[in-house]
């Protein structure tokens, strides 16, 4: 017993080392407005001419027009123009002024792999544009995969005090979403007033982020995105999350000198990156700013990307949040609770269905057919976006789920199974 002491002296001392002892605990809340004035402040650059380009092309569907179209949106610090190219869907016989949807794509993604969000949005009356995010599709250089953006993350995180500093990690492609809104609202056919935007696991991050902060998008659809990155960090659980940007964590462990990527590196990373993810910006705090507007949360309960744990964080916070402005029915959260990183067929319908009911588009002639025909296909398949063949085995990348489904939820403040509609009879 004469080495109890040291012994216990020595494990008290061996829990002081360990990793988490270094982290400090969450910090209070900050008040909504103080938060939407801090990542606007953090994001903002001066504003350039859009300077658009456009072009028609040939729809891969009848009943749809589709542009390419791409705008500036900052001047490069070389003096060169930063363009976003887009792909533009709208309804062929739209007339006046319609409502328009932003779609995000995920990591690795393009503005092409959204296609079916778009014509499907279209065809419910609506404008829908998808952009490539920075160092995607157009953006990235000839590069494939997710090349060019790890190698701009690891950019980012290289750069010294005082020298100018990107944020591709999420927060750039926001400012490129906040402009997108503007060339929208430059364009005629759209209605300045009914403005949404969804977006799919990296795009889904994005969507909270940028839509939070901006009121002029008013109906939000983070598809697998939303999560609390403090909670992934606190209970080591941010493997999912890392692993999207791999190359990039281990940049920052070798740089840091660990022989791999673990928590700190992690901590390290994001602060630098995408600074204030780890409270103010992380989703339990941002979600709150959405109250008063319109907002569907679809997650996976199974998605190691976004551990359904720290969901439930965020969840909470926007249900109090939307229940302090009283607008409970403004909010509607759908969990697949057998589901990992993917979107169910029902999650699916209910994204095209709020954006009906809160954006309220005029049918085009003759939908309502084509429509009950989509709804029935879509009951008897499972749906994974289009994207790039070498990119399926991708951990961002939104796998279809192959659970067998049952009814369609029932609309609900409260997160509930999201499980798809019964096949119609024929």
């Amino acid at each position: 017993m004469k080495h109890a002491f040291p012994l216990a002296l020595l494990g008290l001392l061996l829990v002081a080392a360990h990793p988490r002892a270094q982290f400090a605990p969450p910090p209070a809340p900050v008040p909504p407005s103080e938060v939407k004035a801090t990542f606007l402040r953090l994001l903002d650059r001066p504003r350039v001419p859009l300077d658009v380009r456009s072009r028609e092309i040939k729809a891969r569907e009848r009943g749809v027009v589709a542009e390419r179209v791409d705008f500036a949106v900052e001047r490069r610090p070389d003096g060169t123009f930063e363009r976003v190219p887009a792909l533009v869907v709208r309804p062929e016989n739209g007339k006046g002024r319609m409502p328009a949807v932003i779609v995000l794509h995920g990591t690795g993604g393009n503005k092409e792999g959204m296609w079916s969000w778009l014509e499907q949005l279209a065809r419910r009356g609506m404008v829908a544009i998808a952009i490539d995010a920075r160092f995607h599709g157009e953006r990235a250089g000839g590069r494939k995969g997710t090349t060019a953006y790890n190698e701009a993350i690891t950019q980012s995180w290289r750069s010294k005090a005082g020298e100018p500093q990107d944020h591709p990690f999420y927060f750039d492609t926001c400012w490129d979403a906040w402009r997108t809104v503007d060339y929208l609202q430059a364009r005629p056919d759209v209605d300045p007033e009914r403005v949404g935007m969804i977006g799919v696991s990296k795009g889904g991050i994005e969507t909270w982020l940028a839509a939070a902060v901006d009121d002029r998008i008013k109906v939000a659809v983070p598809v697998i995105a939303v999560q609390s990155f403090r909670w992934s960090l606190d209970h080591d659980r941010w493997q999912g999350r890392a692993n999207t940007i791999k190359e990039a964590h281990q940049a920052a462990a070798a740089d840091l000198g660990k022989p791999g990527v673990d928590r700190e590196v992690c901590s390290a990373l994001w602060a630098k990156v995408i600074p204030g993810m780890l409270d103010q910006f992380d989703a339990p705090s941002m979600l709150r700013l959405f109250a008063g507007r319109s907002l569907l949360i679809l997650n996976g309960g199974r998605d190691p990307n976004c551990p359904i744990e720290g969901a439930d964080l965020a969840f909470a916070a926007a249900r109090a949040a939307f229940h302090d402005a009283d607008a409970d029915d403004h909010l509607k959260i759908l969990v697949a609770p057998e589901t990992g990183h993917a979107i169910t067929p029902a999650q699916h319908q209910a994204a095209l269905d709020w954006f009906v009911v809160w954006l309220k588009p005029t049918l085009p002639e003759g939908a309502a057919k084509f429509l009950l025909h989509e709804s029935r296909a879509l009951a008897r398949r499972t749906f994974s976006p289009r994207a790039p063949r070498d990119l399926a085995a991708r951990p961002e990348h939104p796998r279809p789920s192959r659970r067998p489904h049952g009814r369609r939820p029932t609309p609900t403040a409260e997160p509930v199974a999201a499980e798809a509609p019964e096949t119609p009879a024929l």
